[in-house]
C-alpha cells in the first residue's frame, strides 16, 4: 500500500502579514502558527511522515526549533526552501525521495499558515484517495457575488457557477507533482498551488468539499480570526 506523507512549506516570510516575526512563527493562542499545523498531521495514524520546508537562514540558526520547542519531535529533519512556494514545494518533495519515499506515494501539501484545518476534513480528503487517481485537493463553493473590476471600478458580475475556493491539503502521487512542478518552472508557467501545475499537464483533481474555516493567515487580522475559530472548536468540545 502507498504511504502519505506531508509537505509543508514555511519557506517564505510573509510580507503582508507586516512585523518583524515570519507569520508561521506568530504566537497563536499560546504556541506558534506553525506548530498548530503541524500537530494536525502529526497525531493523524495514516500520515507517514512530514516534510517542514524552512527559511534556510532558520535552518542554520536553529531558530524554528527553539520557538517550536523540544518536545515537539518531527520524524524527517526540515530542509531549505526557495526563493518561491513551488520552489519550497519542489525541495520538499526531493527531500522525501532521499528519504525513501516512493515514487506513487501519496504527498499532501499544505500551507504552513493555516492552522485551523479540521480533522473532519482532513479525513474526508485521506478517505477520498483510493477513489482518486489524478489527485484531490480541499475546496469549497463559491458563495459570494463576485465582480471583475478595473481601476476599483466595478465592470460587471462574474458567473459563480461551478466555481469554488482552493484550499489545502492538496494530494497527489509524488513523482507525478515533482515531475509537473519542473515542467511548469522551466517554462516559467504560473503556479499559485499544485493543483494548477497538475492541471498544466492534464490531470483533473478530485474537489473534496471542506469547511470555510480553513483561513489562511495572510493579514494581521487574520490572527485574531484563527484565534476565535480555535476557541469555538475548544469550547465544542
Amino acid at each position: 500500500m502507498n504511504r502519505i506523507w506531508v509537505v509543508i512549506p514555511a519557506g517564505g516570510k510573509g510580507q503582508r502579514f507586516g512585523g518583524s516575526q515570519a507569520k508561521q512563527y506568530v504566537q497563536l493562542r499560546g504556541q506558534p502558527v506553525l506548530a498548530h499545523t503541524l500537530n494536525i498531521f502529526l497525531q493523524e495514524p495514516r500520515i507517514a511522515g512530514v516534510q517542514l520546508v524552512l527559511p534556510e537562514e532558520d535552518l542554520r540558526s536553529g531558530f524554528w526549533r527553539e520557538l517550536l520547542g523540544e518536545q515537539m519531535v518531527l520524524p524527517l529533519a526540515p530542509v531549505s526552501g526557495g526563493k518561491q512556494r513551488a520552489d519550497s514545494v519542489r525541495l520538499g518533495l526531493e527531500a522525501l525521495q532521499a528519504a525513501g519515499a516512493a515514487d506513487t506515494d501519496w504527498v499532501l501539501v499544505h500551507d504552513a499558515a493555516r492552522p485551523c484545518l479540521r480533522s473532519a476534513d482532513l479525513h474526508s480528503l485521506l478517505d477520498s484517495l483510493p477513489d482518486s487517481p489524478q489527485g484531490a485537493l480541499l475546496g469549497i463553493p463559491v458563495a459570494d457575488t463576485l465582480k471583475r473590476e478595473n481601476n476599483a471600478v466595478s465592470l460587471g458580475t462574474v458567473d459563480r457557477e461551478g466555481l469554488w475556493r482552493a484550499l489545502t491539503p492538496q494530494a497527489f502521487p509524488l513523482s507525478a507533482l515533482l515531475a509537473a512542478l519542473r515542467v511548469a518552472q522551466a517554462a516559467d508557467s504560473p503556479i499559485t498551488d499544485e493543483a494548477s501545475a497538475m492541471e498544466l499537464q492534464g490531470w483533473r483533481p478530485r474537489l473534496i468539499q471542506g469547511h470555510g474555516d480553513n483561513i489562511k493567515i495572510t493579514l494581521g487580522d487574520d490572527l485574531a480570526l484563527a484565534a476565535a475559530i480555535l476557541a469555538a472548536r475548544d469550547e465544542e468540545n
